[in-house]
């Protein structure tokens, strides 16, 4: 008897055992929604705690201070400087059915296209739009020219860049007309035609880097809410080794030698007080007004966009750089030049050379797009222009360059953008500068960044690689100063995936090498930290 009280006893002992370890609770001994302690397993690959970036920290106790930080301030960058969504434009239709065009027949729909364009500007504004289908703007027999828009709010609207939506077809490519291997006429190119810049006046004191004010020799001519932009070109010996340090300038890098330090930045005056101009958006290269810095207005279109749409080109030869112009440019699709306030969304590029390139433009935000089929030249870059926002773009095709920045583009930001193992950002050489590659991922291979030597470095100071998730093979110590791979003293944080280490003296930081570091996205924690908040555009696209 004594024996089987034991065995009940150990039985319901057993009993409440087996349901704890289960997961199960015994009723009445745990109190509502209250959980058992679970000790966490680390992920190396996938951690949950980070920790938080002295650099972050650092540029918080700046904005309190008054102080420089190490790190730009890059929220300004994006349409409406980040503070407002794209718009879902309700301006007058033109549906191109309604100009002759009609889907998947084979024929031209290029002429209805350009008087669509033509009666959207007399409007005043207009929707241009494409209803599902292919509509081919490239047959054989076209002209060997652009489709060009020149007017504020013209937006190009789709039903859709995946399979059943809108097609924009370019069959044939467009032909070299100066010789080169990279001019091509783009197929439908966003332009400022009447372009007129102005110089306003002269910078006549000097401003930090970061700072919003200068003091200029006249203010005459400038309003509140004027587009502008700053510049300098100068090419002293002394400027140059300042620009350079701690390197010095090589003979074969002739475009800087022979032409100088080149900075154009665009910006929107906010405030005129006396003979100081205050800018919507921080100074992203420090100004010393010894070497003929210049403020000039900007002409420019505002209000324009692309969305829902897939621009498909024919190129299907394996892509072999350099080779010719089709190889190179033929199949342009899309170019944007001289614009404000404008966006390209939810649009897929597949069988192109070029995708989309930015240029002379300001706080132009390109959103959730894609590249596909056979790879080509390069993705969407920013070149020349500054505060352009490149975010969730997939560059699944692994163009040769992927998505990033030429000439003097500067303040660009490109947001969780992804690509190919095969590819690396492309840093195009003629002196961009200051540019956030934020909680990006794809391959880091050198010799990818675009540029001939005789334009390098292929990027300037305050380059800052922010979580970037490397997924090709890791590379110790990884060179990034040499040849078509000259990053000047770059800023890394938190570079994780593949074991990819830096060399210390070729850096400005390479902190938290091998795991991402908090704030997981620099452009989202200064847009809340500058709002208050994070907009809900951006809360939208992750």
């Amino acid at each position: 008897m004594t024996n089987i009280r034991f065995f009940i006893i150990l039985l319901i002992l057993s009993g409440e055992w087996l349901f704890t370890a289960c997961g199960d609770e015994t009723p009445g001994t745990t109190k509502p929604n209250e959980q058992s302690p679970v000790t966490p397993q680390p992920d190396p690959e996938n951690p949950t705690t980070y920790e938080t970036s002295r650099l972050w920290t650092e540029f918080l106790n700046a904005g309190q201070t008054g102080t420089e930080s190490t790190l730009l301030d890059f929220s300004y960058a994006g349409y409406k400087h980040g503070e407002k969504s794209i718009p879902d434009v309700s301006y007058k239709i033109f549906n191109i059915e309604d100009y002759g065009a009609i889907p998947n027949d084979g024929k031209s729909d290029r002429q209805a296209l350009i008087e669509a364009i033509n009666d959207a500007q007399k409007n005043g504004n207009g929707v241009i739009l494409f209803p599902a289908g292919r509509f081919d703007l490239r047959p054989k027999d076209a002209l060997n020219e652009s489709i060009v828009i020149d007017a504020d709010n013209i937006v190009l609207r789709g039903a859709g860049c995946e399979e059943g939506g809108t097609e924009i077809f370019m069959e044939y490519p467009n032909q070299s007309v100066d010789g080169s291997l990279w001019n091509t006429p783009e197929l439908i190119s966003f332009r400022y035609v009447r372009s007129s810049d102005t110089q306003l006046a002269n910078i006549t004191a000097n401003t930090p880097r970061g700072g919003f004010s200068v003091e200029v020799s006249n203010t005459s001519g400038m309003t509140v809410g004027q587009r502008v932009f700053l510049k300098l070109k100068n090419n002293a010996p002394e400027l140059i080794n300042q620009e350079l340090s701690p390197y010095k300038a090589d003979a074969a890098w002739t475009e800087l030698n022979n032409n100088g330090v080149q900075v154009i930045e665009y910006h929107k005056i906010a405030k005129i007080s006396g003979r100081t101009v205050t800018f919507k958006e921080p100074i992203m290269h420090a100004i010393d007004s010894q070497w003929g810095w210049t403020l000039h207005n900007h002409s420019c279109h505002t209000g324009t966009g692309v969305e829902d749409i897939a621009f498909v080109g024919n190129f299907n030869e394996a892509f072999s750089h350099h080779l010719n112009a089709l190889h190179d440019s033929g199949y342009r699709l899309l170019t944007i030049w001289r614009q404000v306030d404008s966006w390209v969304h939810r649009c897929r590029f597949t069988n192109v050379s070029e995708a989309l390139s930015v240029m002379q433009s300001a706080n132009v935000s390109v959103l959730s797009c894609t590249i596909t089929g056979n790879g080509g030249h390069s993705a969407i870059r920013s070149q020349a222009s500054t505060g352009v926002f490149i975010g969730k773009v997939d560059d699944k095709a692994g163009q040769f360059h992927s998505v990033g920045v030429s000439k003097t583009a500067i303040g660009t930001v490109l947001w969780k953008n992804t690509w190919t193992a095969t590819t690396c950002f492309e840093s195009h050489a003629n002196q961009p500068r200051a540019t956030l590659f934020d909680a990006c991922k794809g391959g880091f291979i050198s010799a990818r960044s675009g540029g001939d030597e005789s334009a390098a470095p292929n990027h300037l100071r305050d380059l800052v690689l922010w979580n970037f998730d490397e997924i090709d093979s890791g590379e110790q110590n990884f060179n990034v100063w040499q040849r078509n791979t000259r990053w000047l003293m770059p800023i890394i944080v938190g570079h994780h995936g593949s074991k990819t280490t830096f060399i210390p003296t070729q850096v400005t930081a390479d902190e938290g090498n091998g795991t991402a570091m908090e704030p997981l996205s620099l452009y989202e924690a200064q847009l809340e930290n500058r709002l208050g908040m994070t907009p809900q555009w951006l809360n939208d696209l992750k």
